[in-house]
């Protein structure tokens, strides 16, 4: 459950190294967010010859969750930290960077982001 003001690390070669959320998009009172959504986040540190700035406002697919998501299987997944991916825009959903690191979940799949699904080194 990702939420307003959480601090989240970046899953992608962007040069972002940690993001807060500003906004969960799907509902003015919407309060969480979970694998697969999108939100907007503020970047908060950036390596200096990344393609994002310090401050910069952009969108991100969260692909990682410590908190455990219920799949439909009835198994429980979750991982060891909350990572994002950042996109260019909300409507093709296409990765800015180049590079997904780490595992992200079948979720993100599902939600529309297969070109995220396809970078990654494992779909868990």
């Amino acid at each position: 459950m990702i939420q307003l003001r959480s601090v989240i690390t970046s899953a992608d070669n962007t040069g972002a190294k940690r993001l807060m959320i500003v906004h969960v998009h799907g509902g003015s009172i919407r309060p969480y967010g979970s694998l697969g959504d999108t939100v907007t986040a503020s970047v908060i540190q950036a390596a200096p010859q990344g393609m994002v700035k310090k401050g910069e406002m952009v969108k991100a697919v969260i692909v990682r969750t410590r908190k455990e998501v219920r799949r439909k299987d009835g198994s429980y997944i979750r991982f060891d930290d909350n990572a994002a991916v950042i996109i260019q825009d909300l409507e093709n959903g296409e990765p800015k960077g180049t590079r997904v690191f780490g595992p992200i979940a079948r979720e993100v799949k599902e939600a529309g982001f297969a070109k995220i699904a396809s970078l990654a080194k494992e779909v868990v």
